[in-house]
C-alpha cells in the first residue's frame, strides 16, 4: 500500500489522481490533501477518502464556514485512525487537531500531529509534503508556488510525482541534485527497483512520462535527440496577424486535452511546450540543441526518443492524463489501464509538422530562457503567469502575453542574470518579475 499526499487535489491533475485511487484502493491510500481555494470540493474529497491532514492555500478561507467543516472532518478522521492504531481502546477521546496557521508554526503543527491537522497558507500546503506517514507526494499545484513543496518532498525522502512544471523550470538547478541524492538513498536502503531508474522523481506530464518510459533499459549515452510532441493547440496553422483578436474562450477550447485554464492557455501559445523543453533538459540531462519540438495534432504520440543508430522509440496512448498519473504512482509496476486503450484501427493517420515560432513566440522565448539558464527561467515563468492571468481576466491581449514575457526577460538580463543558489533567492526574483510583468501587461 502506497500512502500518498495530493497537493492541488481539486484541480485537473488532482481530481484525476483521485480517480486512479478509486480504481486501486488496495494499492493506494490518500493521507493528505491540499487545495488552493475550493474549500467545499476539498471537504467532499476528504470525506470520501477519510483524510485527516488537510491544507488550504488561500488563508482567507480560515474565516469561512467551510473551515469549521474541514476542521471537523480532520478531527473525525484523526479519531478513526487513532482508534484503529490503539485497537479501539482510546476511541474518540484521543484526537487532537493542529488548527490554522502558516510558516514554521504550521510546519511544526503538521509534523507533530499524529491524528489530524488543518492548515491555511502556502507554508501549510508545502508542509504536507513532509508528513512522516507519506510515501509519495503528488505535486499538482499550479505555478511557482509548487517549487517549495517539491523541494521539501525530496528533502524529506518522499517519492515526488511531479506535475508542477515550474518546479523544474524555475528551480531545476536545486531540485535535480536533491532527486539524485534521494535516488542514491533509495538504492542504498533497498527502496529502488532492481532494474531501471530509482524513481525518486516521477514525471506526471504525458511528454516526460513518455520519454522516461522510452529510456528504461537504454544507455543514456546512446540518445541523440529527445522529441517533445505538441498538439498545436486550438490555433494551429494561424498566423500572428490572425491571433491579434483571439478571445480567452477560444484559447480555452483545446482540441485534444482536458486541462486547467492556465495550462490550456499555455498550450495554445506553445509556452507549455517551451516549459517542457526546459523540464526535459533538467530531467534527462540533455543539451538544448538535442531537444526538438514537433507538432503531432492527434496527440496519440506523447513523445519520442531518437538513438545514435537512427532508431526512434515513440510512446503512444490514449489522450488521458490518468495513464501517466497512474504510471508515476505504480512504478516500477504497471497496473490495469485506467481508461480504454488506444484503438489503432480507429486512429487513422498521424501528422507531423514543425512549430511556427513566429506566430507562437512563447516557445522561442522559453527556449532562450533555458539556454541562458540561471535565474532567467524564473523571471520568464513569473511574467508568463501574470500575463496569462491578465488575459483570462480580460486585462491583456493574447499576443500581449509574449510581449510581456519578453519585456520582463530583457529587463532581467539588463540587470544581470544570476546563478541559482536558493529558494529564497528565487522567491525574491519571482516577486520582482511579477511586479515588472504587471507594468508590462499589454
Amino acid at each position: 500500500m502506497k500512502r500518498i499526499v495530493v497537493l492541488g487535489s481539486t484541480g485537473s491533475i488532482g481530481t484525476q489522481t483521485l480517480d486512479v485511487v478509486r480504481r486501486h484502493p488496495d494499492k493506494l491510500q490518500v493521507v493528505a490533501l491540499a487545495a488552493g481555494t475550493r474549500g467545499e470540493e476539498l471537504l467532499a474529497q476528504a470525506r470520501e477518502f477519510g483524510v485527516r491532514h488537510l491544507a488550504v492555500g488561500d488563508e482567507r478561507l480560515a474565516a469561512e464556514v467551510v473551515a469549521d467543516d474541514l476542521r471537523a472532518q480532520a478531527m473525525q478522521a484523526g479519531r478513526c485512525v487513532a482508534a484503529a492504531a490503539a485497537g479501539g481502546a482510546r476511541g474518540a477521546a484521543g484526537a487532537s487537531l493542529a488548527g490554522g496557521g502558516s510558516g514554521t508554526d504550521a510546519r511544526a503543527a503538521v509534523a507533530a500531529d499524529e491524528e489530524g491537522s488543518l492548515g491555511f497558507g502556502a507554508d501549510a500546503v508545502a508542509a504536507l509534503a513532509q508528513l512522516p506517514e507519506a510515501d509519495v507526494v503528488v505535486n499538482a499545484l499550479v505555478g511557482a508556488a509548487g517549487l517549495r513543496a517539491s523541494y521539501d518532498a525530496l528533502a524529506a525522502g518522499k517519492v515526488l510525482a511531479l506535475a508542477n512544471k515550474e518546479s523544474l523550470v524555475v528551480g531545476g538547478d536545486l531540485i535535480m541534485p536533491l532527486a539524485a541524492q534521494a535516488d542514491a538513498r533509495r538504492r542504498t536502503e533497498g527502496g529502488a527497483p532492481a532494474h531501471g531508474p530509482a524513481g525518486a522523481l516521477m514525471p506526471i506530464d504525458s511528454e516526460h512520462g513518455a520519454i522516461y518510459q522510452c529510456l528504461i533499459g537504454e544507455d543514456a549515452r546512446e540518445v541523440s535527440r529527445l522529441w517533445v510532441t505538441a498538439s498545436g493547440g486550438p490555433f494551429r496553422g494561424r498566423t500572428r496577424a490572425q491571433l491579434a483578436d483571439v478571445a480567452a474562450s477560444e484559447a480555452l477550447a483545446h482540441p485534444t486535452w482536458n486541462m486547467g485554464a492556465k495550462i490550456t492557455i499555455d498550450s495554445s501559445t506553445l509556452m507549455n511546450k517551451g516549459l517542457e523543453v526546459i523540464e526535459a533538459h533538467h530531467l534527462f540531462a540533455m543539451p538544448y540543441d538535442r531537444i526538438s519540438v514537433v507538432v503531432q495534432p492527434q496527440s496519440a504520440i506523447h513523445s519520442m526518443v531518437e538513438f545514435a543508430d537512427g532508431s526512434v522509440k515513440a510512446h503512444l496512448g490514449t489522450t488521458d492524463m490518468r495513464i501517466p498519473i497512474q504510471y508515476a504512482l505504480s512504478y516500477p509496476e504497471r497496473w490495469d489501464a485506467p481508461v480504454a486503450p488506444l484503438d489503432f484501427t480507429q486512429l487513422g493517420s498521424l501528422e507531423f509538422a514543425a512549430p511556427d515560432e513566429d506566430a507562437f513566440r512563447c516557445l522561442a522565448l522559453a527556449r532562450r530562457a533555458g539556454e541562458v539558464g540561471g535565474t532567467l527561467p524564473c523571471a520568464m515563468n513569473a511574467a508568463n503567469e501574470v500575463a496569462v492571468a491578465a488575459f483570462l481576466a480580460g486585462e491583456g491581449t493574447y499576443l500581449g502575453i509574449a510581449e510581456c514575457v519578453e519585456a520582463v526577460m530583457e529587463a532581467h538580463e539588463a540587470s544581470g542574470v544570476q546563478r541559482v543558489e536558493s529558494l529564497e533567492q528565487l522567491e525574491e526574483l519571482d516577486a520582482w518579475a511579477r511586479c515588472e510583468a504587471r507594468r508590462n501587461v499589454r
